[in-house]
């Protein structure tokens, strides 16, 4: 007998070589066990993550090739060493190109809601609400949005498009495999981490905006499948020639106490000026949505005010890929810092409140950099020397504001400060970067309460402040949890035919209707048998005439109501104006299945299976 429960046991979990042999000798079969597999082996999600950072980093690499492309084509020959650097361009190309590719994005737009396609969903809305669910054609349309904004010079950066492209192919990837809910949420910010780690040849950088952006957490369950990502991405990036994004910066001196002091100071500035342009992008595109009423010219109105600012400096078109390098690598002037931030915050503002679709990760970094040199040239021209370090780097205070005006908008600080240390390769700039990170985003935290991830979503109606999971919640509703099976009895009937008809015990409660079957209360069956003659039928006892549950609140509502109530149990209705009755929900079985939910949720989180 244990001889044959043993060979029963070796034919349910075959050893590991035995599913190569499966898969080749038995394909269809094989296929079914090679998903298994891969769904309950922490080995199995690693590989898919390797697969995913591979694939998001080449998906990253091809677009930024292609906007480089777009920008040579467009502008000439002088955009191949970057775009904001071009000198002696036709200023009749800077003032139209960016309008022309206003109305191409703006047609393009028209061309999607005619289609009837739902606005794309980004990675952290779908960690969020949808349990990590993407589509690949939203990373397309995201592609195509950015690709246009970018490459024909709209103040704009391509991180927004990497991040999508790779987490809506990390998604799908895991959706094919059947991945449960947790492991898909981990998969999709894999997706997020290969495709910033190659971007800027970072991985640490790429596996934390993951953690603190995408996943919303950090576990040793999801470090794994994280890191594994953010390393496929960034080798797949050096092997075709990408440099790290602040390689120009040099190395540093030990920083000294002054310059601990300013850098505290410099993140709190960095902090006032996130807010300045993150409002400022509200400000324009309420004007513009009052100027333009037709949502597909306000791309083309953008368009003219950047190309109109291009006419001042070319610093502001695109990214700003070689404008950082500039101000990194050379001493500018401080009238040309200070020309340059002000031109670039104004393109960034309207480019993206006119509706150009891209991010503000690297125009962050770069006003960053040029704010960081700004204050250190202006600390050194205007202060006493009393009050300023005896040597003072500029482009030291230039990696520190690229991190705090980057964690202040970003809302990533533990990531923008492994971009200065892995940018760099100078461990001297942790210390001060640390400080004016923290600064800027407790700064942020205080007086404004969003990144400009969350504060989009806050633009749009939507309450969530993070990619942490609240999409269960939102999906466990009454209409899920109540019992249909319920007992009603017409208003005015006498106590009598009550007691006769349900004797103690067939159950604990009634939904009362009343002629043209609407909900009218709630009765309890103990309380009628222990009526006294007083009443005769059982209108007195009929309690919550005026409360009741509706189908689509969550667990959450409910248990508000429950609260305000101060009852056990409640009926539950269509609507408020038909009061058809559909249901019966008890607290206590609320109570339960909300902790069960909350418990497998922390469970996921951990990594405990």
């Amino acid at each position: 007998m244990s001889a044959r429960i043993a060979r029963r046991l070796n034919r349910e979990r075959p050893p590991a070589g035995s599913y190569l042999v499966r898969l080749i000798t038995r394909p269809s079969r094989g296929a079914v066990t090679f998903r298994q597999w891969v769904r309950r082996g922490e080995i199995g999600i690693v590989g898919l993550a390797l697969l995913s950072g591979a694939a998001a980093g080449l998906l990253a690499l091809l677009m930024s090739e292609a906007t480089h492309g777009l920008h040579v084509a467009l502008f000439g020959a002088g955009a191949q060493y970057g775009l904001s650097l071009l000198e002696d361009a036709d200023p009749r190309l800077l003032l139209a190109l960016p309008a022309l590719g206003g109305l191409l994005l703006g047609l393009l737009n028209w061309g999607i809601a005619r289609r009837g396609l739902r606005t794309p969903i980004d990675p952290i809305e779908a960690n969020a609400l949808h349990g990590g669910r993407m589509r690949l054609s939203d990373g397309a349309v995201v592609a195509a949005q950015n690709i246009v904004s970018n490459g024909f010079g709209a103040s704009v950066g391509l991180e927004a498009a990497f991040a999508q492209v790779g987490s809506s192919f990390a998604s799908r990837l895991g959706g094919a495999f059947g991945l449960r809910r947790g492991d898909l949420r981990v998969l999709v910010g894999c997706g997020t981490a290969g495709a910033l780690a190659a971007a800027f040849c970072a991985p640490i950088t790429g596996a934390f905006y993951a953690f603190e952006l995408v996943v919303s957490t950090y576990s040793i369950a999801s470090l794994a499948p994280v890191m594994a990502s953010a390393v496929a991405g960034m080798l797949l990036a050096s092997a075709l020639g990408r440099t790290a994004v602040l390689a120009g910066a040099g190395s540093f001196a030990a920083p000294t106490l002054g310059d601990y002091a300013l850098a505290l100071l410099l993140g709190l500035l960095c902090g006032l000026l996130a807010i300045a342009l993150m409002k400022g992008m509200t400000l324009v595109e309420a004007l513009l949505r009052r100027a333009v009423p037709w949502g597909w010219l306000r791309p083309v109105a953008g368009g003219l005010a950047v190309g109109g600012l291009a006419l001042l400096s070319t610093g502001v078109l695109s990214a700003g890929h070689g404008v950082l390098h500039l101000a990194l690598a050379s001493d500018l002037t401080l009238p040309l810092l200070l020309g340059l931030l002000v031109l670039k915050t104004a393109g960034t503002a309207i480019s993206i409140g006119s509706g150009f679709r891209g991010g503000l990760f690297f125009a962050s970094l770069l006003l960053g950099a040029l704010f960081g040199k700004l204050f250190a040239i202006a600390g050194v021209t205007l202060l006493p020397p009393a009050m300023m370090p005896t040597t003072v780097d500029p482009m030291l205070y230039a990696v520190i504001g690229t991190s705090a005006f980057g964690a202040a908008v970003v809302g990533a600080p533990l990531a923008l400060t492994f971009l200065a240390l892995e940018g760099t390769r100078d461990f001297a700039v942790a210390g001060p970067v640390l400080v004016a990170v923290i600064a800027a985003t407790m700064v942020v935290r205080r007086l404004f309460g969003y990144s400009f991830a969350t504060w989009r979503f806050h633009l749009r109606g939507e309450t969530i402040r993070s990619a942490h999971d609240i999409g269960w919640l939102r999906d466990l509703t009454v209409g899920r949890l109540m019992r249909r099976d319920v007992t009603t009895v017409p208003l005015g009937v006498s106590l009598a035919v009550i007691r006769r008809t349900y004797p103690l015990g067939a159950t604990q409660r009634l939904i009362v209707v009343d002629d043209a079957n609407r909900y009218a209360g709630l009765l309890l069956l103990p309380e009628v048998h222990a009526a006294g003659p007083v009443f005769d039928t059982i209108d007195p006892l009929v309690r919550l005439r005026q409360r009741a549950l509706l189908p689509a609140m969550n667990a959450k509502e409910a248990m508000a109501l429950f609260e305000d109530a101060e009852t056990e149990a409640m009926a539950v209705v269509d609507g408020v104006q038909t009061l058809r009755v559909l249901g019966m929900l008890t607290e206590a079985h609320l109570l339960r299945r909300y902790g069960e939910e909350v418990d497998k949720r922390r469970r996921d989180e951990v990594g405990i299976p």
